[in-house]
């Protein structure tokens, strides 16, 4: 089984997480896509607004309904802050016949050179970057070891960010359509990112 893992803080998670998700599946032939919030971002300053357990409960609501989209609490139950590859470690780990292929954005795809351990990395898993309309990467400039391990996808432009929901929100704006319709009524009865 080839699994698409797709990890962030997901404060909250928008449909832009989803459209990127499923493009991935299809593209790349994924047989599941596992959403899998961090529970503490090594590169992000600021802690997440929403708890970990809200953000968990999000990401199921977001699942729902679609078969192919799994939520997994692997870096959650962990504990800590969220490397790839302790999570990669543990995911090989507990599922020995499954292959993994990480879906990170293609402006991330040339800063792999630069991750944590990055050849124990590549020798477990592979990559899918989403490449966003006008977006140019030079996939020269990444070493071939990891270049071999990357395929490049298309991606719609999608100008929505958990950033711009919690600002919505906190101005009492609507971002219905912007998270799936469970979500956004999730975020309405526990008042998130409201102050």
């Amino acid at each position: 089984m080839l699994v698409g893992i797709m990890g962030g803080t997901f404060d909250p998670i928008h449909t832009g997480h989803l459209i990127a998700a499923e493009r991935a599946r299809v593209e790349a032939g994924l047989d599941e896509v596992w959403l899998m919030p961090a529970n503490v971002p090594p590169h992000k300053p600021n802690a997440p607004k929403a708890s970990t357990q809200q953000r968990w409960e999000m990401v199921c609501l977001a699942a729902e309904g679609n078969p192919f989209f799994r939520p997994i609490d692997i870096e959650i139950t962990k504990g800590g802050v969220s490397y790839s590859i302790h999570t990669i470690e543990l995911l090989v780990q507990a599922y020995p016949d499954t292959e993994f292929a990480y879906i990170i954005g293609a402006d991330m795809v040339q800063y792999l050179p630069q991750w944590h351990r990055i050849d124990d990395i590549v020798r477990h898993i592979r990559f899918i970057g989403l490449a966003r309309p006008g977006y140019e990467l030079d996939m020269d400039q990444i070493p071939e070891h990891i270049r071999s391990r990357v395929k490049l996808v298309p991606m719609p432009q999608v100008d929505i960010s958990s950033t711009i929901i919690r600002e919505e929100r906190q101005r009492s704006g609507s971002v219905r359509y912007l998270v799936p319709e469970a979500v956004n009524r999730y975020l309405e009865v526990n008042r998130l990112y409201e102050t």
